[in-house]
């Protein structure tokens, strides 16, 4: 069986070990300044891994040594690594969505074979996380024996990996923001709005989980010009109009702002449906001509 040591059990650290335990993977070894976090997650797997502190990667015997510290922690792993270079064919892997493989050019230089693998799940820690891995994609990045144990790690979980050129990794890592931790930025705007029609905050969310809950299924099931609903959708001018009436006085411009690019966008995917028409037009002009007058 592979054995695999992990540098820093925090949640997804946790998570890895707890889940690759039960996939036919030996964990050998965490590396741990906090004995108890690690404790913890030793006790969940079932005992038989050691607890190796930071100064002492030489200690390390696992064919696949897995990375999952903070990201601005990652290039000083790799020197002291590199320091204490593993045997020869090691495979190093980070678990960073925005760094590249490129950070672990130390320990390459040393002998091991590098490369990144992000899961694109957002864990909260570790031994829930350990529970979600199925059906996730995984990102990954390297050279070829990196990546061949990445794709092994990941099938193994239930997962599906994907593979992209290296110099796009932060590309891809802003993608997964916006589809993330921008969208939660987005409904916290939308219940700011709705919480100035009455209900408080934590009802105006339970109000539009719902309707957002509903937006996703289309999403799985539809393109992105079906999946869409509203005044953008059917170029509805008026209930637009009516919209910018309801935020003076009451909201920032800052909201106003991503109201109407987010309206822009909308615009042009609902064209996809409706090419010919001319109300697209005519309400991109309106948008357009907002945007410059307010925020040139």
């Amino acid at each position: 069986m592979t054995k695999i040591s992990i540098i820093g059990p925090g949640r997804v650290g946790g998570a890895l070990a707890i889940a690759l335990s039960g996939r036919g993977f030996v964990i050998d070894s965490i590396v741990a300044r906090n004995y108890e976090r690690a404790s913890a997650i030793i006790e969940k797997i079932g005992g038989g891994t050691r607890i190796v502190g930071p100064d002492r990667l030489d200690e390390l015997r696992g064919e696949i040594i897995l990375i999952t510290t903070r990201d601005d922690q990652i290039a000083e792993v790799a020197l002291e690594l590199a320091s204490h270079p593993p045997a020869a064919g090691t495979k190093v892997l980070h678990t960073s969505g925005s760094r590249t493989s490129e950070v672990l050019t130390p320990i390459r230089n040393a002998g091991a074979h590098t490369g990144s693998f992000h899961p694109l799940v957002s864990i909260s820690e570790p031994f829930l996380g350990s529970t979600r891995f199925k059906g996730v994609y995984f990102c990954i990045e390297g050279d070829s024996q990196a990546v061949s144990a990445a794709n092994e790690i990941a099938v193994s979980l239930g997962g599906k990996p994907f593979e992209i050129p290296t110099d796009k990794k932060p590309l891809y890592h802003a993608a997964a923001v916006m589809a993330c931790g921008h969208v939660v930025a987005l409904i916290s705007e939308a219940v700011e709005m709705l919480s100035k029609c009455g209900p408080d905050e934590a009802e105006s969310k339970r109000i539009l989980l719902p309707l957002i809950d509903s937006t996703l299924q289309n999403l799985h099931e539809q393109a992105f010009e079906e999946a869409l609903t509203g005044p953008f959708a059917r170029a509805d001018i008026e209930t637009f109009r009516s919209h910018l009436s309801a935020f003076e006085g009451e909201l920032s411009e800052e909201v106003l702002f991503a109201y109407l690019l987010l309206g822009q966008r909308s615009l042009e995917i609902a064209r996809k449906k409706d090419p010919a028409s001319s109300n697209f037009d005519r309400f991109a002009g309106m948008i357009h001509d907002l945007l410059s007058r307010r925020y040139s």
